[in-house]
């Protein structure tokens, strides 16, 4: 319980950096703002093409008598809006992030900046960064999905699918959230998708106590967008930790040198084109 403590302490951290850098947080502010106005027009067409959508997919039901017409399509109509909902919120932060790729970049290397250090630099072209990032978000969504119909499944089993099936979901969202927004400075660093993984299970309790309270905090609306700057600024503290390079003490002098075990179980280098500034 010691690393879910120090997940969410990053959290905290995070917002209390931007707090005390004002122009980064409305900086950061405005992908978030651009993905929200995007979102909502999206799911205001959904609701109003919601109905047609639904008697388009059951043409079965046509010549069904009252009120069984009524009740089959107003289930789908309801489950097709909470599904496209379901997607808003689970692709929120991954959206976000692809249009916000370069003010969460800057917003990044600031808090490196600010902590002293190296300040490392990918070295790759802007629209390479930008692929990578819609190829792994894209990875990490059907990740998410395949855990999404799992625990779809599984809420039908009688008692735990009303009490543990919820915590395990929180948990995997949490999980795969902190991925989303460590990966912007991960990404800085040369670590790949599945080093970034290795890297997060190895310290899993530090990433749910990141994850996991932000997840909960995404789910009041509008509440992701003002916190979007403060989490990216809290996953940079927290990949520092994770790589080995925000760490002081003794004991873990071995964990900073290059090659180092790190506390994520991977023996991290820094890749020879990454370079600093």
């Amino acid at each position: 319980m010691r690393d879910f403590g120090a997940g969410f302490g990053y959290l905290v951290r995070g917002q209390k950096w931007v707090g005390r850098h004002g122009r980064w947080f409305g900086f950061g502010l405005l992908p978030g703002l651009v993905t929200l106005v995007l979102y909502v027009g999206a799911l205001i067409g959904l609701g109003y093409g919601a109905d047609d959508l639904t008697a388009w997919a059951t043409p079965f039901a046509d010549d069904w008598s009252s009120p069984w017409q009524g009740i089959l399509r107003g289930f789908f109509t309801a489950f097709v809006f909470a599904f496209g909902l379901f997607l808003a919120v689970i692709t929120f932060t991954a959206v976000t992030l692809l249009v916000g790729q370069p003010f969460y970049e800057s917003l990044s290397e600031q808090v490196d900046r600010t902590e002293g250090g190296d300040v490392p630099e990918s070295g790759l072209p802007l629209w390479r960064e930008l692929w990578i990032s819609a190829r792994d978000s894209l990875r990490v969504l059907f990740r998410v999905v395949l855990y999404g119909v799992l625990l779809f499944a599984c809420g039908f089993i009688p008692v735990i699918g009303q009490t543990v099936v919820p915590v395990i979901g929180f948990c995997v969202s949490g999980f795969f959230l902190a991925e989303e927004l460590t990966a912007v400075a991960l990404q800085r660093r040369g670590v790949e998708l599945k080093e970034r993984l290795g890297l997060l299970r190895g310290r899993r309790m530090l990433t749910l106590g990141f994850g996991v309270p932000l997840t909960l905090a995404f789910l009041v609306p509008f509440v992701a967008v003002f916190l979007m700057p403060g989490a990216v600024a809290g996953a940079t503290l927290m990949a520092r930790d994770l790589t080995g390079e925000d760490q002081d003490g003794d004991d873990r002098t071995d964990a900073r040198r290059p090659g180092g075990d790190q506390p994520g179980g991977t023996n991290w280098t820094k890749p020879p084109h990454v370079t600093s500034r």
